[in-house]
């Protein structure tokens, strides 16, 4: 495997230097030196590193693949039109850097809106490497390789079951939309690793204190408020809540640590300014007549909204929205939606993902009877994204974009169903097994017998 890895990696370098001349070879060395340090801190791993290490390089050259491909043949508004954006204001706020004051007001008018954070992204990368879009592609393909090792973390912790982590870790290296969400200059991917981030710092927490993964909480957390910050309210709530209901058996010594982190968190958040951005935001955005004019805009953007009649701005409405949306949310585009080359190609993923859900429910299910308390800050967070998005989304192809940020979780529950219904079948296997040996066993016993009860009649005749 490492060879075939070692071979495949050397041919993607060859064939995007040669196709991408310009461009190619310093974004090969941006992902190079990005590789080296993601692979570094996945080998000090202490759990099943080999495995870890070889699908990230194998999610990388996927993504590399097709990052280039996007690239080459000019796909990115075709597949998301929002990384031409970040290229062109990410460049706007490096000149600023340089003292190009002209660019400050488009600069504020886009941080405005949230965001902020993804502009920082690419305007550093670009201070060092210059002006190249195929190199936040190819560092965003980092970025998703490196979330299916976060996961695999996430899910050996709470279940102890490498092969439930190994299927979590799996799916999300290689579930089509999410390596197309993480081969583009997108948010999508720093956003579903920063949260990745934080719910495995939040486990590490609640089973005991360590500083490191309480700057890595932070660092986390900061980084969810740059780039979406609707969820980063979801997000401190879950793990609020996971730490004040405990996810391990409470006693003095763990409410006064789950304490302290929470208050390490306030004061870092308070330090970094996030609450007085937060008041703002607040004010702007959060209430229903804002979603209500955002859920009505992308439902009437596009041939691909639904339920543009609906009107959330009150809290009976909100809720009457969540059954309709949360089965759009979830399970578009139907068959019936497919009506043009964006819709095609989600198909196959869409029949997998349809087929794999029934094993979400069942893995949930064995989560909340078994592991409720150790799942507690992932089964908070999604279930207040899905039911948020359920109210806010109202166009299937940003609900299918936005599903990623669940799917990297819903997996892990998958991944619980599938291998529950396996080791059931291999246990019934194993009773078949050692039936099949008792019977053998006394079949072999009956005839003993019987030979010895033949030779004992023959020798008193």
């Amino acid at each position: 495997m490492n060879g075939l890895l070692a071979l495949l990696s050397l041919v993607s370098y060859v064939v995007v230097s040669f196709l991408i001349p310009q461009a190619g070879p310093t974004a090969l060395i941006a992902v190079t030196v990005a590789a080296l340090v993601g692979g570094y801190l996945i080998y000090r791993s202490e759990t099943d590193r080999r495995f870890l290490l070889q699908l990230f390089v194998a999610g990388i050259i996927v993504r590399v693949v097709i990052g280039s491909i996007i690239f080459v043949a000019n796909l990115q508004e075709f597949f998301g039109g929002d990384a031409l954006t970040y290229d062109e204001f990410g460049y706007a706020l490096l000149r600023l850097w340089q003292g190009e004051i002209q660019f400050k007001p488009e600069i504020d008018r886009f941080s405005a809106g949230g965001g902020w954070g993804m502009l920082y992204l690419v305007a550093a990368v670009y201070a060092i490497i210059g002006r190249n879009p195929l190199a936040i592609q190819f560092i965003n393909a980092i970025i998703g390789s490196a979330t299916a090792a976060v996961i695999y973390l996430c899910a050996y912790h709470i279940f102890r079951n490498i092969r439930v982590a190994r299927l979590a870790a799996f799916a999300v290296a290689f579930f089509p939309s999410i390596i197309l969400w993480s081969s583009q200059g997108l948010k999508d991917a720093p956003v579903v690793l920063a949260l990745s981030l934080a719910m495995l710092a939040t486990l590490k927490l609640g089973e005991r204190w360590s500083v490191k993964y309480l700057i890595v909480l932070i660092v986390a957390l900061f980084s969810v408020f740059s780039l979406r910050f609707y969820i980063f309210y979801m997000l401190v709530a879950a793990i609020a809540g996971s730490f004040i209901v405990g996810m391990r058996e409470l006693d003095g010594k763990s409410i006064v640590r789950q304490f302290a982190v929470i208050v390490c968190i306030g004061l870092a958040m308070t330090y970094l300014g996030v609450l007085r951005q937060a008041s703002q935001q607040v004010e702007t955005f959060g209430s229903l007549e804002a979603v209500q004019r955002s859920r009505e805009d992308l439902a009437r953007s596009a041939r691909s909204g639904f339920a543009a009649d609906v009107d959330v701005s009150t809290t009976s409405g909100a809720i009457s929205v969540i059954p309709i949306g949360l089965v759009y949310l979830l399970f578009a585009p139907f068959p019936w939606q497919v009506g043009g080359p964006r819709q095609i190609i989600t198909l196959p993923e869409m029949v997998v993902w349809w087929l794999a859900f029934p094993l979400v429910l069942l893995g949930g299910w064995f989560t909340i009877r078994y592991r409720l308390r150790q799942t507690l800050p992932i089964l908070i967070f999604t279930t207040m994204l899905t039911l948020a998005y359920s109210v806010f989304q109202g166009n299937v192809g940003t609900a299918y974009r936005q599903r990623a940020q669940l799917l990297v979780f819903y997996f892990i529950f998958a991944a619980v169903g599938f291998i529950f219904l396996k080791e059931k079948a291999e246990e019934r296997d194993r009773a078949a097994e050692r039936a099949r040996e008792a019977i053998m066993a006394r079949r072999a016993a009956r005839r003993a017998l019987q030979r010895k009860y033949s030779s004992g009649s023959e020798t008193s005749r």
